[in-house]
């Protein structure tokens, strides 16, 4: 099949301006027709809604293009993504020692533990993301999925994928496609030919999505509840398991103080408010968390303009403490920057030095982050602000903190604000509250961005997306993700009550994420950037090897705690490959029935002809679907102009609008094919008559002569009717019961109660006939 793409040529003259495949009189029309349905920013905030943008509008939008920056543009991205990039590993000394459980600590303890946490934060941190990570990205987008984005535009991935992704040879001349060098390394052909290996990166992919989603309920858990527990450093007799049973009390007597007072043992004095407040921690955590989750709907475009200096403040008052809590106690814990340090401490220590890894992570909670956000800002921004402001604030702040528990060993439960000066102790936690709700809120939307791209590669089932921006199509808000969110944590914080085990949870989280990008990132290396073999194997052994030390003492704690990310990591996969399988089984039943040419002419011609356009939506890009037989079947007409509609996902970031569409001519007359394609950052949009408008304007441009654009032309005038297709897969015996259970139980719960395809590509309902298929496999 021969498909029409204009290739990139030079601008056209004035007197013949065209947008792929669309005359300017077209785009006029279209124009036109939609003026009457826009809102304008004026009107919009009148009524408090979003500005709605057209086909037409989204059709035509230029994407963004690798700009140049002056230093001060620089500067200021920096600043902006102090609250965006770095909110979790900012907020990281809150938790860091108060995790870490060691008998009787003396000084060479904590000279050794700061020195794993120097190093660590260092080779992690610095060396891995910063200088190495940071430059593998897909066109100037980060994270897992750019990472797989990026080897798929270089290997040809067969078989049958967890995530399919066809291609074209149109493909290598997309501006945001990468280019495949001419010569081809041993690797690259090993690893087109091994389907073995293609899905090893794949699943490796998905479930390092996965857990970045359980970190997205730890995180706000870890931090909130951590900052919040400063109020029981100001009396000994706070404790957090009557938390629950003093609320009991409250409840039944109405909260009357005095009653609750007397009810609760006369532990209370009814003047000590704070002590009140304070034995609340978890309480107190879980309504911040409620609040924090219930106005996600808002978007974050109405609070982000805080972050920035929320979190400035917060660097800059915990740099400062550290530097104060290292001269006023112990001037010499600067010598843990010598690594003999380490040896020390676990030859002291062997067994339990080993167990304290497990906390000792946490100091690189939201490493990850530079590299996941970096479509946002540029790398020059993300380096400047952590080289800058992150890191010498989070190494004076451990290394105060170290400081501090030399001479105070007995603090070690409540590191952070028992190291803070008592007049600066309200307003460390005024802000230190602050920052751990942006450190949420930054886990928070990756997740809503991550669940966006997995429904853009066809790898997550359809769930509501909402645009919380009119200016940026990537702050997204889903619902039903933000619920189970908050319940998650909500029980999480409940279930810990602020104990070591979040911690040991969080850091499960955390390691394996670095885990599968070191592994990844590799892969990158040597195939894409085609680096020597003994480099890239020097990267691999390195950090997976720092990595890995880390994995065996967190995989000891699986039963105090690093279960968590596991269950909601196999809660978010189970539903994935459910919804994966489902699919590949559907599409290889469509491939299987297809219509033949000769039976499809013959339904066409037979077929009683009324007016309109007919818009058949098909994942298949070759071949009719056999919806069409059915629909004839059911229908018994077909109108007098059919289009084929396939909505292609490249992994590439995005795609060009004079890229977007690429279209064919079928037989018989009156019969087309449209592929729209859309990278996995792009919004989807074919709302309204401007898409069917944009259509016909394409097909225009290979008519062959007049009366078919009159026939065109007539079609469009006469209305149109989008036909989807509600199937439903039943698996027969012949299968095993596992197979069984995944398609006629799991896939078809997703399919009844996550969205239906009409609503993800936003058809008018009113346009939109779905026909109903059982597909028996």
């Amino acid at each position: 099949m021969e498909y029409h793409h204009r290739p990139h040529s030079p601008p056209p003259s004035d007197d013949d301006v065209v947008v792929i495949q669309m005359n300017a009189a077209a785009i006029a029309a279209v124009d036109e027709r939609s003026s009457t349905n826009e809102v304008d920013d004026a009107a919009a905030g009148k009524g408090g809604g979003l500005s709605r943008r057209t086909f037409s509008q989204a059709y035509k939008m230029k994407h963004r293009t690798p700009l140049e920056f002056t230093w001060r543009q620089v500067a200021l991205l920096s600043f902006q993504s102090l609250g965006v990039v770095y909110g979790d590993l900012g907020t990281s000394p809150l938790y860091v020692f108060s995790s870490i459980l060691l008998d009787d600590p003396g000084e060479a303890d904590f000279v050794g533990i700061l020195s794993i946490i120097l190093w660590t934060f260092t080779m992690i941190c610095l060396v891995k993301y910063v200088f190495i990570v940071l430059k593998a990205d897909d066109h100037g987008e980060g994270g897992t999925f750019a990472l797989y984005s990026l080897l798929r535009q270089h290997v040809n991935f067969k078989g049958n994928m967890p995530v399919p992704v066809t291609h074209l040879a149109s493909d290598i001349n997309l501006k945001f496609h990468s280019k495949k060098r001419i010569l081809t390394s041993k690797l690259l052909k090993f690893l087109e030919q091994s389907t073995k290996w293609q899905a090893v990166i794949t699943y490796i992919v998905l479930a390092g999505t996965c857990m970045v989603l359980g970190d997205g309920a730890l995180t706000p858990a870890i931090s909130v509840l951590s900052a919040v527990q400063g109020i029981q450093s100001r009396s000994s007799s706070i404790t957090q398991g009557n938390n629950w049973l003093f609320l009991h009390f409250c409840i039944v007597n109405r909260f009357n103080l005095d009653s609750c007072i007397v009810s609760h043992g006369n532990r209370i004095k009814k003047t000590d408010i704070l002590l009140i407040v304070s034995a609340h921690v978890v309480l107190l955590s879980v309504i911040i968390l409620f609040i924090l989750f219930f106005f996600q709907k808002h978007g974050t475009s109405k609070v982000s303009f805080t972050f920035s200096p929320i979190m400035i403040l917060w660097f800059t008052f915990v740099a400062f403490i550290g530097l104060y809590n290292i001269i006023k106690h112990y001037p010499p814990i600067l010598k843990a920057v010598s690594p003999h340090y380490i040896i020390i401490y676990f030859i002291r220590n062997k067994r339990a030095a080993w167990e304290t890894l497990g906390a000792i992570v946490l100091c690189i909670t939201g490493a990850e982050a530079m590299f996941a956000d970096l479509g946002h800002f540029n790398k020059s921004s993300i380096q400047m602000a952590f080289s800058v402001i992150v890191y010498p604030s989070m190494i004076l702040a451990y290394a105060g903190q170290a400081a501090f528990l030399v001479k105070n060993p007995s603090k070690l439960s409540m590191t952070f604000y028992s190291s803070t000066p008592e007049p600066l102790f309200w307003p460390m936690f005024i802000i230190a509250t602050l920052a751990a709700i942006v450190a949420s809120q930054a886990l928070i939307s990756a997740s809503f961005s991550i669940i966006r791209q997995s429904i853009a590669l066809g790898c997550f089932p359809r769930v509501t997306m909402k645009h919380t921006s009119g200016k940026h199509e990537g702050q997204v808000y889903s619902p039903e993700i933000n619920y189970f969110l908050m319940v998650a944590c909500i029980l999480i914080t409940v279930g810990f009550k602020g104990g070591p085990e979040i911690g040991q949870a969080f850091g499960v989280a955390v390691i394996f994420v670095m885990l599968f990008t070191t592994n990844l990132m590799t892969v990158v290396m040597l195939i894409i950037w085609e680096s020597n073999i003994a480099l890239a194997s020097l990267f691999f052994v390195f950090f997976f090897s720092i990595e890995g030390i880390y994995m065996t003492s967190l995989m000891n704690k699986i039963l105090q705690g690093g279960w968590v990310p596991f269950a909601i990591t196999a809660f978010f996969l189970i539903i994935t490959l459910s919804w994966t399988y489902g699919r590949s089984k559907k599409d290889e039943y469509e491939l299987a029935n297809v219509m033949e040419r000769e039976e499809f002419i013959k339904t066409v011609t037979t077929s009683s002809r009324v007016p309109g356009i007919c818009i058949f939506c098909t994942d298949m890009m070759n071949g009719i679907p056999p919806i069409v037989r059915h629909y004839v079947q059911h229908v018994a007409s077909l109108r007098e102009l059919m289009v084929f509609v396939t909505i292609r996902v490249l992994p590439v970031r995005t795609v060009l609008p004079e890229e977007r569409f690429i279209i064919d001519k079928l037989e018989p007359v009156g019969v087309y094919r449209c592929i729209v394609q859309y990278g996995y950052m792009d919004n989807h949009n074919m709302e309204g008559d401007d898409y069917v408008a944009s259509v016909i304007a394409s097909l225009k441009e290979i008519a062959e002569n007049d009366d078919e654009i009159l026939v065109l032309d007539s079609a469009l005038i006469n209305g149109s009717t989008f036909v989807l297709g509600r199937t439903i897969i039943k698996m027969g015996t012949r299968h095993n019961c596992l197979k069984r259970f995944f398609i006629n139980n799991l896939y078809r719960f997703l399919q009844k109660n996550f969205r239906s395809n009409m609503s993800s590509l936003k058809i008018n309902p009113g346009k939109t006939l779905q026909v109903g298929m059982l597909y028996e496999i």
